[in-house]
C-alpha cells in the first residue's frame, strides 16, 4: 500500500476568501432602497395622519396650532360633515354607483378576457388590440363627445349613465390584465371539465372564474379605487340636481364653501370620511392584491 505523507494528511484546508467589497456594495444598496421606501412611506402616511388629527380639532386649534394634537376629540365635526354638508348622502350615492360600475366592469371584462385568452377566431387579435388601445386615450380627450352622447341617450344626470361610462373606461385595463391572467391557468382542468360534459357557460362560471379569483380581486380593487376617486366624469355628467352628486363633487363643493366660511374642521372631517373606505379595503385585501399581481408570474 502507498503510504501517505504525514504532512499531506495534516495539511490545512485552504480557506476560500469571499468578496467582501461586493457584500458591502449590496449592503449599501439595500440601505438606500430601504431608506427610500421609509421616506416614501412617511411622505404618504404623515399627510393622512395630519388630516385625521385635524378632523378632531376646533377651527381655532387648526389656525393657532396646526401641527399640535387636539385638546379634546370633537366628534361633532364628523356629525356636521355627515349631515350638515350632506357628505352622508354623497357617500351613499357613490357607494351605489361604484358597486354597480365595478360589478358591470368585472362581468363584461372577465367574459371578454376569457374569450381572448382561450378561444381562437378570426379577428381576435384585432379586437383585443382595440380594447388595449383604449388605455392610450385619456378621459380629457373624450369629454366633449361623451357629454353629447350621454345627453342624446337620455342618460345625462342619471346614475345609470354614470355607471355605463365608468364601466366603459375601466374595460380596457380589466381586459388587458385578465387576459394575461387567464392564459396562465392550466388547460388540463378545462379539458377535463369538457370531457365530463361541462358546457362553455358552466366551464367559465363554475371552473375558470373561481380559478381566476386572485386576479379578479386585484382588478376589482383597482377599479373600485379608480371609480371612488373619480371627479372629472361626475362633474361633467352629473350637473344640476345636487341630491345625486358623487362624493368627490360634494367634497369639492364643501372645500369651496368652507374656504370662505372658515369651517376647516368640518372640511377635514369630510375628507377623512372619504378616505376611510379606501384604507379599509386596502387593509382588508392587501394580501389578495399581492397574490393576484404575482400569481401570473409564479404559474
Amino acid at each position: 500500500m502507498t503510504t501517505l505523507d504525514q504532512s499531506t494528511v495534516n495539511a490545512p484546508t485552504p480557506v476560500v476568501r469571499r468578496d467582501r467589497p461586493v457584500r458591502r456594495q449590496l449592503g449599501v444598496a439595500n440601505v438606500l432602497s430601504h431608506g427610500f421606501l421609509v421616506f416614501w412611506g412617511l411622505l404618504t402616511v404623515l399627510p393622512l395622519l395630519w388630516m385625521f388629527i385635524s378632523s378632531f380639532k376646533t377651527n381655532g386649534e387648526i389656525l393657532s396650532d396646526p401641527w399640535g394634537l387636539p385638546g379634546a376629540l370633537h366628534w361633532d365635526n364628523w356629525a356636521r360633515a355627515w349631515t350638515g354638508a350632506h357628505i352622508g348622502r354623497y357617500f351613499l350615492n357613490s357607494l351605489v354607483v361604484v358597486a354597480g360600475s365595478v360589478s358591470l366592469t368585472m362581468l363584461m371584462g372577465a367574459t371578454a378576457a376569457y374569450v381572448f385568452a382561450r378561444y381562437e377566431f378570426r379577428g381576435r387579435q384585432v379586437v383585443y388590440y382595440l380594447f388595449v388601445g383604449g388605455l392610450m386615450f385619456p378621459v380629457f380627450l373624450a369629454l366633449v363627445p361623451l357629454f353629447f352622447v350621454v345627453r342624446n341617450a337620455g342618460l345625462f344626470g342619471t346614475w345609470k349613465g354614470l355607471i355605463l361610462v365608468y364601466a366603459a373606461y375601466s374595460l380596457p385595463f380589466t381586459v388587458f390584465f385578465l387576459t394575461a391572467f387567464f392564459r396562465t391557468l392550466p388547460t388540463t382542468v378545462a379539458e377535463a371539465a369538457m370531457v365530463d360534459g361541462c358546457g362553455h357557460f358552466r366551464l367559465f362560471f363554475r371552473v375558470m372564474l373561481p380559478m381566476a379569483r386572485p386576479g379578479m380581486i386585484s382588478v376589482a380593487i383597482f377599479n373600485f379605487l379608480t371609480h371612488w376617486n373619480q371627479f372629472l366624469l361626475p362633474q361633467v355628467l352629473m350637473q344640476g340636481d345636487d341630491s345625486k352628486w358623487m362624493l368627490a363633487q360634494g367634497l369639492f363643493a364643501l372645500s369651496v364653501s368652507q374656504g370662505y366660511a372658515g369651517d376647516y374642521a368640518r372640511l377635514f372631517a369630510g375628507l377623512s370620511i372619504a378616505v376611510l373606505p379606501v384604507l379599509a379595503i386596502y387593509v382588508a385585501f392587501q394580501r389578495q392584491v399581492q397574490a393576484g399581481l404575482t400569481a401570473g408570474q409564479l404559474k
